[in-house]
């Protein structure tokens, strides 16, 4: 992928078709898809790179490719099941996201999307509350705002974010 965003286009088509069986097993499963599914498998995984094509300039060269493709991957998924009604295989083994590695990378992924469709302050404070772990005494050293108002602002946050991921927002 660094290669293609730097005018490689050999390399780029070489990512393109090295993704494809990939993706196709990746739907497959999660679709169950037998003879008469191929159809939707094919159409998420020509949907899959025409998105990858479309969003590789916000691709982090410094962060792992994979984990960036599954999340694109997944959020086609999850248009496509919104749209379809359908329903999908979902695998619940957690040390299947500990093998992948995708797990961890796609979590911090979303949590960075989640916060900053907050305000920025707000956000801050709840990172370092929540995700930094530290007290509300030491958040309200850190941040200037006094304790009783970092409580409040960390509750509504939660809220905030729980009526995003509860509306799709990722």
């Amino acid at each position: 992928m660094r290669a293609a965003l730097d005018g490689d286009a050999p390399a780029y088509r070489d990512l393109l078709m090295a993704l494809r069986p990939f993706l196709v097993g990746y739907f497959s499963r999660r679709l169950n898809a037998g003879h008469h599914g191929q159809a939707e498998v094919e159409d998420l995984v020509q949907m899959t790179l025409l998105s990858l094509h479309e969003k590789r300039a916000t691709y982090d060269r410094s962060a792992p490719f994979l984990p960036w493709l599954m999340a694109v991957a997944r959020h086609k998924l999850i248009d496509y099941v919104r749209k379809t009604k359908k329903t999908v295989q979902v695998e619940l083994d957690d040390t299947l996201s500990a093998v992948d590695g995708y797990g961890p990378a796609l979590a911090r992924r979303d949590v960075v999307i989640l916060l900053a469709q907050l305000p920025k302050d707000q956000a801050r404070v709840i990172g370092l509350h929540k995700l930094k772990e530290l007290n509300v005494d030491e958040v309200s050293s850190l941040t200037g705002h006094s304790a009783a108002n970092v409580r409040v602002m960390v509750h509504r946050g939660v809220k905030r974010l729980q009526a995003l991921i509860a509306g799709g927002a990722l």
